[in-house]
């Protein structure tokens, strides 16, 4: 079994949202949903030293983030019709909309903030890793647009194996959650999401 995943370079990432605004338009979705989210993650201080001269730690970086299509995600263990499940043959998760109730449990349990109810259409939505694109032969449109090439998507096995990178960063939730299917390559100033030292400046953008 193949088990699809994506890549994640944090230092050439600019914060533009061209990945979500791609993602947005491909999808069709309203002003209200996305299916994945830009986190600007900031933090430091200024200091006065005893010479009157001001020392500074400040950093922000950015960080892109869909669904981690998880080996173990929470969206599925509380899933009380089993809509929401792991495909198979890619490993991603996906909904079955001939099943979801639209209970939103799903919504509730991601770490990641990845499903959505949709109450007009009265389902569960989430990124499906482009699964039609992918059986074009081509790969997810967030990575396609991406104009200074910070994401990558495939095999998470190759990927791990190409790229050198960790599973996580600040604000994202420790990887011993969901076990995420993401490889990151972090910026200097990345932080592991258990320092904590930092804040998610564009809440308002992200929830």
């Amino acid at each position: 079994m193949t088990q699809y995943g994506f890549y994640f370079d944090n230092t050439r990432c600019t914060g533009c949202r061209t990945c979500e605004m791609a993602c947005k338009d491909y999808k069709d979705l309203d002003a209200d949903t996305a299916f994945r989210h830009v986190y600007d993650y900031e933090g430091g201080t200024w200091e006065e030293r005893a010479n009157g001269i001001y020392e500074q730690s400040c950093f922000t970086y950015h960080l892109s983030i869909s669904c981690q299509h998880c080996t173990s995600p929470a969206c599925t263990e509380v899933c009380p019709t089993t809509a929401m499940h792991k495909e198979a043959d890619t490993g991603l998760v996906v909904v079955d909309v001939t099943k979801c109730i639209g209970c939103g449990y799903c919504h509730m349990a991601c770490p990641y903030n990845a499903p959505k109810v949709d109450r007009a259409a009265g389902h569960s939505v989430k990124c499906n890793g482009c699964q039609e694109r992918l059986e074009e032969g081509k790969r997810p449109i967030c990575v396609e647009s991406c104009p200074v090439r910070a994401l990558d998507f495939g095999d998470i096995g190759e990927l791990r194996e190409k790229y050198d990178g960790v599973s996580a960063i600040a604000p994202m939730p420790p990887s011993s959650y969901t076990d995420p299917n993401i490889v990151i390559k972090a910026c200097d100033d990345a932080r592991t999401p258990e320092e904590g030292d930092g804040f998610v400046a564009n809440v308002q953008e992200v929830i």
